[in-house]
């Protein structure tokens, strides 16, 4: 007779199963989202914000005076990296390969971050100050929202994972060709010549097939520290060194990027954006007396996220459909179609860090922007997972 195993042992095995299928990085985000907003409002806050805020005593760098920089400067160049070599991967050699293909999330993606951005303006309505923020909800969410559609199992048909897959990264090209051109101060000509400098050398390694991951890493923390005091962000360092990683197969038979790819997406998926999300979701909920959520920034981003991400994705999937420009992702009904639309409405990771390129110089927008991210971000997680679960039962 087979043993029965205690409640907490069930629960034990199932939050692992959880943890180790892909819904693991979306659920560990949503962790540590809930984590950051429970110390922001309590008696921790003060706490919190001097563990990531407070000036450091010695810094090697000297611009990354706080912990909060740290992460968003130079950890979230790693996160970036592995951006950019899936970006690579998909557009030489995966989904992003073939016109056929790339068609549809192409121009679901560029829909997907237009419309928000002009959701976002309508309703801030040209306010002075704030709409500098417009790109805040044009974000996708990649962890987030595989997250979300993982739990729905068999529920969901594998072409519509595949196309909130290819929509995502699509956003994420967008995201940081945006932060590159929108998002950059003042320019400093000197450490930029020494950034495209890096940049060469990291090409000619390239060229010359060099198939051992130390030179590109050197070079790679070369460009991002010359791009750091350059006015560009940071961060973008790190796509353009994934860029110069050679995809093709070398003498071994293996490739360069899979391999760093492999080694540092769990890093990237489990340890740094979990980081990202704790130093940057704290966001002080506001009381009743003030206009809170229904103040202009916030409200602009939430129905950014949630209105305009689905009306551009759907929108412009429908539209492909019937002029014949692509057709629907393959066994997906409308319906579910829409609600992976509501997924894409997860800004989470690149929203948040957007809103701190937006408002560098004014906390308070920043944190109101964080708000927006928020609210738009989980009413787009619930709707878009209800929309599924129900039309999974109708199919059914």
């Amino acid at each position: 007779m087979p043993q029965r195993r205690h409640p907490i042992t069930k629960l034990a095995a199932i939050v692992m199963r959880l943890l180790r299928g892909e819904s693991g990085a979306g659920l560990i985000l949503m962790a540590v989202a809930a984590a950051a907003m429970i110390c922001a409002n309590s008696s921790l806050a003060d706490a919190y914000h001097s563990l990531f805020h407070g000036h450091l005593g010695w810094s090697p760098v000297a611009k990354l005076d706080s912990l909060h920089l740290w992460i968003n400067d130079a950890v979230m160049a790693v996160f970036f990296f592995v951006v950019g070599l899936e970006i690579k991967r998909e557009v030489l050699d995966g989904e992003l390969a073939h016109p056929a293909q790339r068609r549809l999330p192409v121009l679901a993606a560029i829909a997907g971050m237009a419309v928000p951005a002009i959701v976002f303006l309508f309703v801030t309505n040209g306010q002075d100050g704030i709409g500098s923020g417009w790109a805040i909800p044009a974000a996708t969410d990649i962890a987030f929202a595989l997250g979300v559609l993982s739990l729905l199992g068999t529920r969901v048909p594998p072409s519509l994972r595949l196309f909130l897959l290819t929509v995502a990264i699509v956003d994420d090209l967008g995201a940081v060709a945006i932060i590159a051109l929108v998002y950059t101060a003042d320019i400093a000509w000197l450490w930029l010549g020494l950034a495209a400098a890096a940049l060469g050398g990291l090409a000619a390694l390239n060229r010359l097939g060099v198939m051992r991951g130390w030179p590109y890493v050197l070079g790679a923390v070369a460009l991002w520290f010359a791009v750091l005091h350059s006015g560009v962000h940071a961060t973008v360092a790190g796509v353009l060194s994934a860029l110069c990683v050679p995809l093709s197969p070398g003498k071994s038979g293996d490739s360069l990027l899979l391999r760093m790819e492999h080694a540092l997406a769990p890093l990237s998926a489990y340890l740094i954006v979990p980081l990202f999300g704790f130093a940057n979701a704290g966001v002080h909920l506001p009381a009743g007396d003030g206009p809170g959520f229904f103040a202009a920034l916030p409200l602009g981003v939430a129905l950014g996220l949630f209105m305009g991400k689905q009306v551009g994705i759907l929108g412009a999937v429908v539209l492909a459909e019937r002029t014949g420009f692509a057709a629907r992702p393959a066994g997906a009904s409308l319906i579910q179609v829409w609600g992976v639309a509501l997924l894409c409405g997860i800004g989470f990771t690149m929203s948040l860090f957007i809103a701190q390129l937006a408002f560098p110089a004014n906390p308070q927008l920043v944190e109101d922007a964080k708000l927006g991210v928020i609210l738009g971000s989980t009413v787009a997680a619930l709707c878009g997972y209800a929309v599924l679960r129900l039309a999974a039962r109708a199919a059914n």
